[in-house]
This record gives C-alpha cells, structure tokens and sequence, in this order.
C-alpha cells in the first residue's frame, strides 16, 4: 500500500510558503497603495531613520515614530490651528522642514495625492488626528519583525517593497 503522508506534508509545507510569501507581497502592496512611491523612498533611508531615531539604539520605536510626526504636523501648522490647508500642506515656504527632514521626505510628502490621502474626512484640510492617525498606519504596516515588534529596525525601515529603487 503506498502512503501519501509525506505527499500531504510537501503541499501542506509549499501552502504554508505561499502564503507566507503572498502576504508579504500584499503588505507591500499595501504600503504603496496607501503613500505615494515618492513618500515611501524619501521615507525609507538611513538618513531619515537616523532623524526619527532620537535615543540612537538603532531602531525606532513607535513613540518616537509619533514624536516625529508631530513636530513635523507642528511645522506644517505654522498658524496652529489643528487644521492645514492644501496652500499650507503643499507649499515648499507652508512649513520649514529643512534640516528636521530630508529633502526627499518633505518633497515626498509635501503633494496634492498625499495630502488627499491623508484627509480621510475630504474636507480638503488635515487635521492633527488625520495626519497622526495616517502616519501610525504607516509605521503599523513597516512594523513587520517578530523578534521586536512594535520597533522598525534597518530591516523594516529600509525595505522597500520595490519602491525604493534608485539611491
């Protein structure tokens, strides 16, 4: 009689690798379909990782991910106002980042289509909740590892899902 055990363990251990494989491959669809490729390259380098890092350990926790996103919200709210426009959201003078981001983060940032994005309500502003709500989304779908979750290191901050081509 022959047996299929070792068979049904072969498909069963394949399954488990496609899977696996697939929904890697939908994390990374979703990341691009969630922030523009731009946002994603100027987001995902050594330099910018280094910025949000603020204890230097070499990983950035989700607080300081959320420390950086609202001084960043802060500078593009130069009124403060809890409310940035599309002229204050776009604008290169709307909001000094220089020097607190890279040039390829701001100007990843700084477009109509992800100022749409982040503007859940279509009001055509963004609030502090909708920019901070957006920007922890966005650390949720970088926060891969199991080994420390909750913290992005080189590998999760750096990947790119094949937005991040040219360097």
């Amino acid at each position: 009689m022959i047996t299929l055990r070792p068979f049904r363990r072969a498909v069963a251990l394949a399954a488990c690798a496609f899977a696996v494989s697939y929904s890697v491959a939908a994390l990374a669809d979703d990341m691009s379909g969630f922030a523009t490729a731009a946002y994603v390259r100027g987001l995902r380098t050594a330099e910018m990782m280094h910025k949000i890092d603020t204890d230097g350990d070499g990983t950035v926790s989700r607080e300081e991910w959320v420390a950086y996103q609202e001084k960043v919200y802060a500078m593009l709210d130069k009124k403060n106002t809890g409310m940035v426009d599309a002229k204050a959201f776009i604008s290169p003078s709307g909001g000094d980042l220089g020097g607190f981001a890279t040039g390829g983060y701001a100007r990843g940032l700084r477009t109509a289509e992800m100022m749409h994005k982040i503007d859940t309500d279509g009001d055509g502003t963004v609030s502090k909740d909708e920019y901070i709500a957006y920007q922890t989304k966005i650390f949720d779908m970088m926060d891969t590892s199991t080994t420390h979750k909750g913290k992005l290191g080189k590998e999760e901050m750096l990947a790119t899902g094949g937005a991040n081509t040219a360097h």
